[in-house]
């Protein structure tokens, strides 16, 4: 009889198996069925795949060689649940990896066969883990939560729901729920290169960089595999040019791609900061081959914008067309791409149809501080700048420090005559990246040039009322401007039992801890009253998440910053 294990033992001890480079071998562990001849076990890559969840890091070669592996091995137990999980997780991963839509599509129907054969309700959380990060590819944020949290709720200690549960409550901006998942996996996995990354990024979106680049700095230097080490290279890269240092960037960028030549994320990467260096036909050339590689309307987006700040209009107009094609494409196999395809329309196309289509995602929750900028953005480039100002504060409150976010928001302040703040926010987008953008950025010195100095004895148009720590941020919508109905994002309460009264979206209660003082209401009194009785600001539950997150979270010490090469 087989020794029957716990989900966080089967885990540990697969975790066990898995040692050196991946390979395609076939490990025969016991008898088949029916006494006949004993049916072969998972290799090592899908051990891998197994003990780490489909977040797995593997190469190129490594996932095509699972693949037909676990076709062949398919063939013969078509009614092989664990098999078809693995399948399901490798094509999701070989999608990612290679900007491969279509892979998605054969990994929802792999991941579907899992769960026909062995329910999720009987224990396949193999299957179900792997539709919840299909969903978080998707940018299908609440489906992805619903999935892993229900896998939570049955096993607690199933370490791999944790990071699908920090990509999900990311996503739709519970950055609280995000923290208290790491901190749950910090106990049952300390240490580990997943667990180091999903605690980089949860830093980071808490404005933490020095917390976030020691975390990823031992994750590079943790890492088994050259896959492993290139996605720790590309974060520790990312946040190299968040802080403004596009020479250092561009070097971790370098050094992933040595690893793993089509990166493609380090290739659009390389070529942000190859720009920024005055390497244009450099940045150009990776553009080009991140596009090739992987088409994604991301990298159009910002080879257009290069194109155009370059004075080539007939070039910017064909990768701004080409964003368009890229996201029907995109959609075609269920992946979201409205964000950057509003934040294309609000700069380059209708302003209008950007408002509408961030409406839309910020009704299916998706509230993270990148959707409040983009949303914020759009309705003042649709002219409706004091509505667009309040989710811009929501943006940059929350701890994420975007120059990009930071612009936008003086831009705003300065068209509404608050130049004051206008003069602040800008200032600080340009000293925190003055590289953020090829076509902003000479926008922003000029307006900065503009503004001039404060005037003697301070600036008199302060930014509302003084900070209180015991009053809530206000809603970003209250429904009392007159705006006809549709015409813009409202806000509504979370529907069904996904949501409690003392709690935000993930069914946890709510923390006391209140860290970051909350901005007070500056609208007059009617206007507040009115806000007052509609209810919270629909932020999926999680006003309190910025104070939570520091209150609970463990914070990394900062390391001595290490060369791209781990040398």
């Amino acid at each position: 009889m087989k020794k029957r294990y716990t989900p966080r033992a089967r885990n540990a001890v697969i975790a066990s198996l898995v040692a050196g480079a991946v390979a395609t071998g076939i490990v025969v562990l016991g008898p088949g069925r029916d006494g006949g001849p004993p049916s072969p076990a998972p290799g090592p890559a899908a051990r891998t795949v197994l003990a780490e969840g489909p977040g797995a890091a593997l190469s190129a070669a490594e996932l095509s060689a699972l693949i037909a592996g676990q076709e062949h091995r398919l063939a013969g137990s078509p009614g092989d649940h664990l098999s078809w999980a693995v399948l399901g997780s490798a094509y999701l991963a070989q999608g990612a990896l290679l900007g491969d839509r279509t892979d998605f599509r054969r990994a929802e129907k792999a991941l579907r066969r899992s769960l026909e054969a062995l329910p999720g309700e009987k224990g396949n959380a193999d299957a179900q883990l792997g539709m919840a990060a299909l969903a978080n590819a998707r940018r299908d944020f609440a489906t992805a939560r619903r999935w892993a949290e229900s896998v939570r709720a049955r096993s607690p200690e199933q370490w791999t729901a944790y990071p699908v549960l920090i990509d999900a409550y990311s996503g739709l901006g519970s950055y609280g729920a995000a923290a208290r998942a790491l901190h749950t996996l910090e106990e049952l996995r300390p240490r580990t290169v997943q667990t180091l990354m999903r605690g980089s990024q949860v830093h980071r979106d808490n404005g933490r960089h020095e917390d976030a680049e020691a975390l990823a700095d031992e994750a590079s230097s943790r890492a088994g595999g050259k896959a492993e080490r290139a996605a720790a290279l590309y974060r520790l890269g990312e946040l190299a040019w968040e802080r403004g240092e596009p020479k250092q960037a561009a070097a971790y960028f370098d050094t992933a791609l040595q690893l793993e030549p089509g990166h493609h994320p380090s290739l659009a990467g390389r070529g942000r900061a190859s720009a920024a260096l005055g390497r244009t036909d450099d940045a150009l050339r990776d553009y080009h081959a991140a596009i090739e590689r992987a088409p994604m309307p991301e990298y159009a987006l910002q080879a257009g914008e290069l194109y155009e700040s370059l004075g080539m209009a007939g070039e910017a107009r064909a990768h701004h067309e080409k964003v368009r094609r890229l996201a029907a494409k995109a959609r075609k196999y269920g992946v979201s791409e409205e964000v950057t395809l509003a934040r294309y329309e609000a700069d380059h196309g209708l302003a209008k149809a950007a408002v509408q289509r961030l409406a839309q995602e910020w009704k299916r929750g998706h509230r993270s501080a990148h959707v409040s900028d983009a949303l914020g953005w759009a309705l003042h480039r649709a002219g409706r700048g004091k509505e667009g100002l309040k989710y811009l504060k929501r943006a940059t409150t929350r701890g994420l420090r975007s120059a990009l976010s930071l612009y936008h928001q003086g831009e705003v302040e300065r068209s509404l005559g608050q130049d004051g703040p206008a003069r602040r926010h800008l200032r600080e987008a340009l000293r925190l990246n003055p590289y953020f953008s090829p076509l902003l950025v000479p926008r922003a010195k000029r307006a900065v040039s503009v503004l001039g100095n404060p005037p003697p004895g301070g600036p008199v148009d302060v930014e509302g009322e003084p900070w209180t720590t015991d009053e809530e941020l206000p809603p970003e919508d209250d429904g009392q401007d007159g705006r006809r109905e549709g015409d813009g994002p409202a806000e509504e309460r979370e529907e069904g039992s996904s949501r409690r009264p003392d709690g935000d979206a993930s069914g946890e209660p709510r923390g006391t801890g209140s860290a970051r003082p909350r901005e007070r209401d500056s609208r007059n009194p009617r206007e507040a009253g009115e806000a007052g009785e509609a209810g919270d600001s629909g932020d999926s539950g999680d006003s309190g998440d910025s104070g939570e997150a520091q209150a609970g979270e463990p914070s990394a010490t900062a390391s001595r910053r290490s060369s791209p090469s781990g040398e």
